[in-house]
């Protein structure tokens, strides 16, 4: 699955109730063909996807294509993914707020 497909999708899958008190940018930075770089806005209930790095993010997510969609599908463990590197995460404490929520975990 591209990033920009699983970023699209999110607006359907996460309910609003959930994120109606959160107020956060991610940018997402991934490689390889089915990747981009893309900015999550999720303001009070509403969630935005724009193309490229926007504004001042509170995490970055960096990883490859191929690993983003291994921690998706459950093969790859995101833990053990930024031990090895193959995951790079700015301010983990923010994006760990809501890894289960968009489904990262």
């Amino acid at each position: 699955m591209s990033i920009k497909d699983f970023l699209n999708q999110l607006d359907t899958k996460v309910a609003k109730e959930a994120i109606e008190n959160v107020r956060t940018v991610l940018h997402f930075d991934i490689s390889g063909d089915l990747g981009g770089l893309y900015t999550l806005r999720i303001d009070q209930g509403v969630i935005g996807v724009e193309e490229g790095l926007i504004g001042d993010a509170k995490s970055t997510i960096r990883t490859s294509d191929v690993v983003f969609n291994d921690l998706l599908s459950r093969k790859s463990n995101p833990m053990m993914a930024l031990m090895t590197g193959k995951l790079k995460v700015s301010n983990p404490g923010e994006i760990m707020k809501y890894v289960k929520l968009l489904g990262l975990m």
